[in-house]
């Protein structure tokens, strides 16, 4: 054997190279590691159960420096909890110093292995490789997802042990690297939940809950991953505008892992002594921000129990944390609103399956101004409506004799596509909408749906806005926005600044895109606390309906049944209400399980509160 191992030690990087002529190697994926034979190509791994654990290979002897570096590549997809097999593949300084928790980098396919020739002319116990590919996402230490383009290239180099004349990666990048089927099949977004910081504890006002979605490795016990998320903060994007009512500092206590429900879906979670001295009120609120989480997770879940210095602190089950904070709209949508054929406001009750739709009570409702677009607040006590010709926004109360009065503003824009978006109302009454006037566009808030307009400061904006969408926590916006011909759906953080005289200054902040991959973006609506249903066009393909993360990742599940020709698509963030579209076929809507239905014939902009 030590004779074996000497002859190693003295092989020369060409018949290191000769591994390498074998074939083009792409990796990925947790196929058991060949340990003789040639070296073959790996493609990524397949789609596998949710609840199959894959476990790792530790390296074989005398592996060679590609067996190494794929061998090394496929324990990063594993199942491995502190990647403990990945770290055999390492020499002791790599060891140390490889933090695979700081970034995980997703590519379009598996990484891709080329030979770094220019690295390999000297030292014969040395080898080098560059991982190729095309970023699609980033996974950063905060587990907060961005999408990413452009060509990936990093070195990873190999040194052999003149003693045992194995091969081990002695440096290699951060974080961990894969392609993107391996990590859809490894990774789970989840919501984790703060509140907004424009409601404080204690006041009147319903306490909003705000979804911020982290990854985590979804059989690695991601309770407990999650949970030590949520306590770690908010993600640098949200933080200005939230809180989390846990004390600073709060921590799991050392031995509460794995954190588990018990047989009646009730989870205990163990606190260090930072969270001991917290009031009844305090803890209420810090455990209505860990039901949710955990909900989102595991929707069995129906109770957690929060202990610290040896005690209960508070209890809370599903119902009592609705009571607590709210996810969503405050109040479930009554009405489903749309225009006429002769553009006026109707509606009918959201959840009815008739098609018998009523005027609205008020001026919006009795045709004497003709409207292309109408937004109810979240009371459903007033509309909005822009006339047809998109010049003037008109704001009524939906009570009978309520009067219309003059336009709260008029857009000078030369034409109709130069003017008026459909507006939208926020959780505290405030009108959102957009002036694409070419020589004045910009972005308006009318406090209480009245009064002088205060523009809306959007310092990363490149293009103009063509849609606006308010989320029901009053801290997120989504944006349409136009730049030479492509539509891109922008979401935004909406930052209240300090007030100037007796009116704040408001700030949209830190767009991203939350469709990287389509080119055309015509329509969209919130549908849920962190997702939104879109129609749009990939380059080169065809508009259809599909659901977006707000962070710009792709939910897991199916798309939206097809429709043909459809204008506009309205949805509520309560997700039991069907989806409604303006389509060729007129008003329609999905209700869950069924295809889609015919509301009315004659009928446009259909929308739900808000």
């Amino acid at each position: 054997m030590g004779a074996g191992r000497e002859g190693g030690a003295r092989r020369t990087p060409a018949r290191a190279v000769a591994y390498i002529a074998c074939g083009v190697v792409l990796l990925a994926g947790c196929a058991s590691m060949p340990d003789h034979g040639d070296l073959r190509g790996v493609e990524s791994t397949p789609r596998q159960d949710a609840q199959v654990r894959v476990f790792a290979v530790p390296p074989s002897e005398d592996a060679s420096p590609p067996q190494i570096v794929q061998g090394f590549l496929e324990a990063l997809t594993s199942d491995d909890p502190n990647y403990e097999t990945a770290k055999q593949y390492l020499t002791d300084t790599a060891r140390k110093s490889w933090e695979p928790q700081r970034t995980t980098t997703v590519l379009a396919n598996a990484p891709g292995l080329e030979v770094d020739w220019a690295a390999n002319k000297e030292d014969s116990d040395t080898f080098a490789f560059l991982l190729t590919g095309s970023r699609v996402a980033t996974v950063d230490a905060e587990q907060s997802y961005a999408p990413a383009s452009g060509d990936y290239s990093r070195q990873v180099r190999l040194r052999r042990d003149r003693e045992s004349g194995q091969w081990r990666i002695d440096r290699l990048p951060q974080g961990v690297v894969l392609g993107q089927s391996d990590f859809q099949r490894n990774y789970v977004s989840v919501n984790k939940y703060y509140l907004a910081s424009n409601t404080a504890s204690g006041s009147s006002a319903q306490l909003a809950a705000v979804a911020d979605p982290v990854y985590v490795r979804q059989r690695v016990d991601p309770t407990t991953q999650v949970v030590r998320s949520l306590l770690s903060g908010p993600t640098r994007w949200l933080d200005p505008v939230v809180r989390s009512s846990f004390p600073t500092g709060t921590r799991l206590k050392g031995d509460a892992v794995p954190l588990t429900p018990d047989d009646h879906n009730k989870l205990t979670v163990p606190l260090n002594d930072r969270a001991a001295r917290v009031g009844l009120a305090k803890c209420n609120e810090m455990a209505a921000q860990l039901l949710f989480t955990l909900q989102d997770l595991a929707p069995a879940v129906n109770e957690v129990e929060l202990r610290a210095g040896g005690a209960e602190l508070c209890a809370l089950d599903a119902d009592a944390a609705t009571a607590v904070a709210t996810r969503g709209p405050v109040r479930s949508p009554e009405y489903l609103y749309f225009l006429n054929g002769d553009h006026s406001v109707v509606r009918i009750r959201s959840g009815s399956r008739t098609a018998g739709a009523e005027p609205v009570p008020g001026p919006l409702g009795e045709g004497t101004t003709t409207l292309r677009s109408v937004a109810v607040s979240r009371d459903e006590r007033s509309a909005a409506g822009v006339s047809r010709d998109g010049r003037q926004l008109y704001v009524a109360r939906l009570e009978p004799g309520a009067s219309l009065g003059e336009p709260v503003l008029t857009s000078e824009g030369r034409t109709e596509d130069d003017r008026l978006t459909t507006p939208s109302w926020d959780e505290q009454g405030n009108l959102w909408v957009a002036d694409r006037d070419a020589g004045n566009a910009r972005l308006l808030l009318l406090q209480a749906g009245k009064g002088e307009p205060l523009e809306v400061s959007v310092p990363a904006l490149d293009g103009r806005i063509e849609s606006v969408r308010v989320a029901a926590d009053g801290v997120r916006i989504a944006l349409i926005v136009e730049k030479d011909g492509e539509q891109s759906l922008l979401v935004g953080r909406i930052d209240l600044d300090e007030k100037v005289g007796e009116r704040s200054t408001v700030t949209v902040r830190e767009l991203r895109n939350a469709t990287p991959e389509l080119e055309e973006v015509t329509t969209v609506s919130w549908c849920g606390d962190g997702r939104l249903v879109v129609v749009g066009r990939a380059k080169g393909g065809v508009l259809q309906l599909r659901y977006a993360q707000v962070d710009g990742s792709t939910p897991k599940g199916p798309a939206p049944d097809a429709l043909t020709g459809v204008k506009e698509i309205a949805a509520s963030e309560d997700e039991l209400l069907p989806l409604v579209a303006y389509s060729d076929d007129g008003i329609v809507r999905l209700p869950s399980g069924a295809q889609w239905q015919t509301v009315v014939k004659e009928g446009s902009a259909p929308v739900y509160p808000g």
